[in-house]
């Protein structure tokens, strides 16, 4: 599996050697185990911002955190601070915050090959639960991005819909973890001897003590300690990564070289007096400068397929604004996109709307829409391709969101191929709240050209589509796919 590091990609390779089936738990830690950071920070930055932390909450936070993180004290006691101060607030407002801070901050702390062992476990067809001290409401979307549908966590007092402000029972740390894992093993018939468990921090000693397979991943000093001691596994995961000076500065230089290369591109054209042989040098020559200074590699599988059908419509899974920096270095020349009516006055835009000529489409104007998408069947006719994300939007995470029908009926309209292109890894060299570029290598899977679709078979056929990007990211081809 391309991207793990050899220590991870030995666990995956034990979980796959083991026991199959649901009598075989794996349970994930939230905080600093499946994600970088504390989700709980996330929340109460928030309202922080917001100005919804009074001055006496604030110091009462402060003060039993120093207790009990420093002198000694209840470390949960902090926790019962932040949820005394959720008294009032409907349980529908509380969970649609979660849902925003996901898509806004947590999503992009998710590790990467944490994402990897929990697929191995599902795999498997291991039962997989996050079990965290965490309430409901800040694992809940992480965990639906994963694919994990049990919660073993702190569960918030909530009376017609409002917060109490008190947890259901005792909060979930340390020995209370243990136990509530125990308890979800009896009810689902989990073996606890055959399950895995994965955990970061001291506290999770009695949690990981509960299975045969206990993991210290990314563990604590304190952990690691343990681990070592116990004959523990440790991981040590890469955290997503975090804009730094060099990758700012990288694509800064990138940036302006993109701009000297579309610049020299145009300047062919004028000299040639060739304006089609000039913007394909511009996209081309732009792009791969661009990729080049920011130290961006291409790993690319049937590349041959990108030049086999033209014009074509290029179909590609978007989870960042490296795609399209990818696909121009890709496909080189004689291509266009749709892009939103927003895009049009966008300034980091602007050039590459003058050299691909984009179709703009006001999706609250369905007349305008429709005449800029018959203006662009009249060019694919005539010879350009058409790269589009049929996603509609980039995705937060790796997972793949469902295909909008536009592309393939334009495609079927014209009488042209789909091509397949699967990309990995953009989101985690510039995920898709960043302005920073990242080094790092892009895997792209460029699967078999489609030649047999139509009106009546679209649905089928986009369904099966969308099932081969999902299991070409899930099962990276290390050879050409064909």
């Amino acid at each position: 599996m391309s991207g793990l590091s050899p220590a991870v990609q030995a666990a995956v390779e034990a979980i796959e050697a083991g026991p199959s089936g649901p009598q075989v738990g794996a349970f994930f830690d939230l905080d600093g185990t499946l994600v970088a950071g504390y989700t709980a920070a996330t929340f109460y930055g928030d309202r922080l911002r917001k100005g919804e932390v009074s001055a006496g909450e604030f110091v009462r936070t402060v003060i039993t955190a120093v207790d009990g993180e420093v002198l000694g004290g209840d470390p949960t006691r902090v926790a019962d601070v932040a949820f005394a101060a959720l008294r009032g607030v409907s349980e529908e407002t509380f969970a649609d915050l979660g849902e925003r801070l996901f898509l806004q901050k947590i999503a992009g702390t998710i590790r990467a090959e944490a994402r990897a062992l929990v697929r191995a476990h599902q795999r498997m067809g291991h039962t997989v639960a996050v079990a965290s001290a965490a309430t409901s409401y800040q694992i809940a979307p992480v965990a639906r991005d994963l694919g994990i549908e049990h919660l073993v966590c702190t569960r918030l007092e909530v009376e017609d819909g409002v917060l109490t402000g008190r947890p259901v029972g005792a909060m979930l740390w340390g020995r209370h973890k243990a136990s509530g894992t125990r308890a979800f093993a009896k009810e689902h018939d989990v073996s606890l001897e055959d399950s895995y468990a994965y955990g970061n921090g001291y506290e999770d000693v009695a949690f990981l003590s509960s299975v045969g397979h206990p993991v210290a991943l990314n563990p604590h000093r304190g952990l690691r300690v343990a681990a070592q001691r116990l004959g523990w596994t440790v991981l040590d995961l890469r955290d997503p990564l975090t804009p730094s000076l060099a990758a700012l500065g990288r694509t800064v230089a990138a940036l302006g070289a993109m701009n000297t290369g579309a610049g020299a591109g145009l300047a062919v054209g004028l000299l040639t007096r060739d304006g089609r042989r000039g913007r394909n040098t511009a996209i081309s020559l732009g792009s791969t400068l661009a990729l080049t200074l920011t130290g961006v590699e291409l790993a690319v599988l049937n590349a041959d397929h990108l030049w086999s059908h033209r014009p074509a419509v290029f179909v590609v899974n978007h989870q960042s604004a490296l795609d399209v920096l990818v696909m121009g270095s890709l496909l080189k020349e004689d291509f266009t996109v749709v892009a939103k009516k927003e895009a049009r006055f966008d300034p980091r835009a602007m050039l590459g709307s003058v050299l691909i000529a984009p179709a703009f489409v006001d999706r609250s104007d369905s007349a305008q829409a429709r005449a800029a998408l018959d203006a662009l069947v009249e060019r694919i006719r005539g010879g350009t391709s058409l790269l589009i994300f049929p996603e509609g939007t980039r995705s937060v995470t790796p997972v793949l969101g469902p295909f909008r029908k536009g592309a393939f009926h334009l495609a079927v309209q014209c009488g042209v191929p789909i091509v397949p292109v699967v990309l990995r890894n953009t989101g985690e060299l510039m995920w898709r709240r960043s302005k920073v570029v990242h080094p790092g290598v892009v895997d792209v899977c460029v699967l078999e050209p489609e030649t047999d679709w139509t009106a009546d078979n679209m649905n089928d056929k986009v369904a099966a589509l969308h099932s081969r990007f999902a299991e070409t990211l899930a099962n990276w081809p290390e050879e050409d796919a064909g």
